[in-house]
């Protein structure tokens, strides 16, 4: 009998985030590891989650409140909302996720959008925002070039109108 990964997938476990948490294997991109650290919050994999922080994320990391809240929690439901970048020939890249589990008597939804990195060709997890990623504007000075690519001065392409 086959078991379906946690993380959603529709592949088996042992087929999905296993070699993974195992150490057989390594997650080619971002959106595997996150998936991968799902699927070790699933399964109590406890020294996964260390495993795949970064020096800044072990700084932060306190690894009762992980452990309580892998071993108190009913995952759910692992939903992966976008991702930017962070794929096998990348350095850095962002999923944002929500992962939907009952804790005690409440079902309950932590969203975010993770940032991770690679590291001697390792994906690790850096840090986290609560929610969607912060969408970043880029500001054109009416001097610069124009955004659409035109060769001309913003004032005197796109800017013109505004």
């Amino acid at each position: 009998m086959t078991t379906d990964c946690p993380c959603g997938s529709g592949r088996s476990f042992a087929e999905c985030c296993e070699p993974f948490i195992t150490g057989a294997a390594l997650p080619p991109t971002a959106e595997a590891l996150m998936r991968s650290r799902y699927t070790a919050f699933a399964t109590q994999a406890l020294p996964y989650l260390h495993s795949t922080l970064d020096a800044q994320a072990l700084a932060d990391y306190e690894p009762e409140h992980a452990e309580d809240w892998s071993r108190n929690s009913e995952w759910l439901k692992l939903e992966i909302r976008s991702t930017e970048d962070g794929r096998e020939t990348d350095s850095d890249g962002w999923v944002e996720f929500v992962a939907h589990f009952r804790y005690g008597d409440e079902e309950r939804a932590h969203h975010e959008s993770s940032y991770f990195v690679k590291t001697d060709g390792r994906w690790l997890y850096n840090n986290g925002n609560l929610g969607p990623r912060p969408r970043r504007v880029q500001k054109v000075g009416r001097n610069d070039p124009c955004t659409c690519g035109s060769g001309k001065k913003y004032k005197k392409c796109c800017g013109a109108a505004a």
